[in-house]
């Protein structure tokens, strides 16, 4: 099919000026998607006792209501993908906002532990098809040279969500016996925002030149760059698209190719198994266990947040200076002798204060290395004849992960303690630094 757009004979090389305001708005509006993230995963951390003694729950039922979300998350992302592809990047992402704020809300409201449970799951497919689709929406509408810290800032955005969450926990802890109730309703105020701020915002010129909405995308690349930027892009994109070729799972697994899948599986599931799901998502409870009053316990995890939001600044600041396998290597040791120290803290019963300071050791130690290194390296390590498909399972092994550390974080509470708790993440630290 001919272009309708008119284009110069040659590649344009000509400098074009960036309509930065434009381009920050959107910036913003996407990185409330990674609040929403980050604020969904972790607003559950400050309601553990609550609907524990609501529904008159056991260790297991705990770990099921805490953890869920990640099976859910893991079912979004793989539902992401398709339908963003379907409906846009832009109207997928207004319904999870909605999903977001409907959850949240249904969740916190929930008169009996399944509804409960159901709810919870709804919500993490927002939360895994959000994941997926901001980064997404935010490589493809973005200059390439400004896609690195935009999407850096993206990762930020998840780090503030975290704060919000505990601080929301902290400020609605006393709102009455109903409290953990009005926690998870909380969710809807950032849902609101980031939907009705998508409205400010266009879709993404790639999803509308695969729809042959030419017309429309360069209006959009227009308005981010002028005329020159426009056609320059426009043809980049339309180019792409004639030498894409198909994914399939099969090629996972060819001589060539299958080991380094199998290293990313493994980068997935030890980023999530080196102990920090363990402190955000049950950060009030280890506190409580250590000695502190409630108030006190609820108003330490606002200090975890704040560490977790200082030091992703750092890793931003040295990732690309050290390097990713010097980082990773230094991270996991570190985290390693931090989670030593804490099942020393666990086991002989240090005071609060000490578990205070190697909680927040072990948040900063994985805030600057680990923990957006994960994701640097997941979209590195594939060659780009299976990165797609291969980063789409690192992806559902990470969720799968994630899971399995919440949900049985409270059973093995129960059965063995603290101490040993910390002691096998320390154990898969270790083992993580070879």
């Amino acid at each position: 099919m001919a272009s309708i757009i008119p284009f110069q004979s040659e590649i344009i090389t000509d400098k074009y000026t960036i309509n930065r305001k434009y381009v920050y708005l959107i910036s913003a509006i996407a990185a409330l998607g990674g609040v929403l993230f980050g604020f969904d995963l972790v607003i559950i951390s400050g309601t553990v006792s609550f609907f524990k003694n609501n529904f008159q729950l056991n260790e297991f039922q705990i770990g099921w209501a805490v953890g869920c979300i990640n099976l859910g998350a893991a079912f979004g992302a793989l539902l992401g993908g398709k339908l963003s592809d379907i409906l846009g990047r832009k109207k997928l992402l207004m319904l999870c906002a909605i999903l977001f704020a409907l959850t949240g809300v249904c969740t916190g409201w929930a008169t009996a532990f399944n509804m409960f449970i159901f709810f919870r799951i709804l919500s993490g497919v927002a939360v895994g098809a959000a994941a997926l689709v901001c980064p997404m929406y935010v490589a493809e509408i973005f200059p390439a040279n400004m896609q690195g810290k935009l999407v850096s800032f993206y990762q930020l955005s998840i780090v503030i969500g975290i704060l919000m969450a505990y601080l929301s926990n902290y400020l609605l802890l006393n709102s009455g016996e109903n409290n953990w109730r009005w926690i998870f309703s909380s969710q809807s105020i950032p849902s609101l925002l980031f939907f009705f701020g998508l409205f400010l915002v266009a879709e993404s010129p790639r999803w509308l030149i695969g729809k042959d909405k030419k017309i429309e995308a360069y209006k959009i690349l227009t308005r981010i760059g002028g005329i020159t930027y426009a056609n320059s892009e426009t043809k980049q994109i339309e180019n792409s698209f004639s030498q894409k070729t198909s994914e399939k799972v099969s090629n996972l697994f060819k001589k060539d190719v299958w080991h380094i899948v199998f290293i990313g599986i493994i980068i997935a599931i030890c980023s999530q198994a080196v102990g920090q799901n363990s402190l955000f998502s049950y950060a009030p409870e280890l506190f409580k266990k250590a000695g502190m009053g409630e108030n006190t316990a609820f108003l330490q995890s606002i200090i975890i947040g704040v560490i977790n939001f200082i030091f992703t600044f750092i890793a931003i600041g040295t990732i690309d200076k050290v390097g990713r396998k010097l980082l990773l290597q230094y991270g996991s040791f570190l985290l390693f002798l931090d989670a030593l120290s804490l099942s020393a803290a666990f086991y002989w019963q240090f005071s609060g204060i000490w578990v205070l300071i190697f909680v927040l050791g072990f948040i900063a130690i994985y805030a600057a290395t680990l923990g957006p290194l994960t994701w640097v390296a997941l979209s590195e390590i594939f060659p780009n004849r299976i990165r797609g498909t291969a980063l789409a399972l690192a992806t559902l092994a990470l969720w799968i992960a994630n899971f399995f550390t919440t949900f049985l974080f409270p059973i093995m509470n129960e059965h063995f303690g603290l101490s040993v708790i910390f002691l096998i993440h320390g154990s898969i630290c270790l083992i993580y630094t070879r």
